[in-house]
């Protein structure tokens, strides 16, 4: 059967992801330390400002590209100098070239002699972002790619007067999924791993897997330190929805995991995909966080789980 195309962005085998219509205002909340979190773009962003210039953590729909450098600007007068991609679909990453085209690289030595100085912003992702974003119809512009991409665990910055790591989620939301950490400032970028609003979106035709996805949660979870009552400490930006706190975070893994098992469970059983669908193994969860309509239902998470777990032909 083919796949289901509410939008764009294929999500998998009869998985489909639309992509929603950029909102009217974009909203800034300052998050603490150097990093703030802008609000309304598609995927939520992360502006890191400081003497050094500014960082972003993914760049919006393309739709909102004018409000989102609007919204820097006031944020800061200095030059965007980095962008981050947590991953490559086009929420996240539709604003690449027009945010790049505004910033500079940074560009030193006999190198900027040469070229004349520095053009864009360099953007910053997992090599399979940049494979991903390369395998798009209609192409891509070259000025959305990634320019500065890394295939190892993690890549470290230094920037504006703080150590910013990404680290590699292998086969999570997708294959290229990184988590960015400011350390100083102690705030989590997570992307689509995390998103507390809905059951995570798993995209199968990208490499995505429930497994990764929990492999990631747990990675952020070891990575955040709350505070007094467990409330507040590292904060963590998801890809959509509120800001949370490693208390949001582990009951969002919790959650996941009790559902993973139930379906795991299934599967050793030779339950079948419809047989699984049946049984509800969503059901005590399905008020926080399940939809029968949308972009993103609860039948579709469950078929991806499913399919993440149930062996190869099956």
């Amino acid at each position: 059967m083919n796949a289901r195309v509410f939008g764009a962005l294929v999500i998998g085998p009869m998985i489909a992801l639309a992509q929603p219509a950029a909102p009217a205002e974009i909203h800034v909340l300052p998050v603490q330390g150097n990093v703030s979190m802008l609000v309304g773009a598609g995927g939520n962003i992360a502006v890191q400002v400081g003497k050094d210039g500014v960082l972003l953590v993914d760049t919006g729909l393309a739709a909102s590209t004018d409000k989102v450098l609007a919204t820097v600007t006031q944020l800061s007068k200095g030059t965007i100098r980095y962008i981050v991609n947590t991953h490559f679909h086009a929420d996240h990453t539709g604003g690449n070239d027009k945010v790049a085209e505004a910033g500079s690289a940074i560009v030193g030595g006999n190198f900027a002699g040469q070229v004349g100085g520095a053009s864009g912003a360099n953007i910053v992702a997992h090599e399979n972002v940049l494979n991903a974003m390369g395998a798009q119809k209609p192409a891509l512009p070259f000025a959305a790619m990634p320019t500065d991409t890394y295939y190892t665990n993690s890549k470290d910055l230094f920037f504006n007067g703080e150590a910013v790591q990404l680290f590699h989620i292998p086969n999570a939301h997708t294959d290229g999924d990184s988590v960015v950490f400011f350390r100083r400032s102690d705030v989590i970028v997570a992307g689509d791993i995390f998103t507390p609003g809905n059951y995570p979106i798993i995209d199968l035709a990208h490499g995505g897997n429930v497994q990764g996805v929990l492999a990631g949660l747990n990675r952020i979870i070891d990575l955040t330190v709350p505070a007094d009552k467990q409330e507040g400490g590292t904060y963590v930006i998801p890809g959509h929805g509120r800001l949370c706190d490693e208390a949001d975070v582990v009951e969002y893994r919790d959650m996941l995991t009790i559902i993973r098992d139930r379906v795991q469970d299934s599967v050793k059983k030779g339950m079948t995909l419809e047989q699984v669908k049946a049984s509800k193994p969503t059901r005590d969860y399905d008020p926080l966080y399940g939809a029968t309509t949308g972009f993103w239902t609860t039948d579709m998470f469950v078929e991806a789980v499913y399919k993440s777990l149930a062996p190869k032909g099956k």
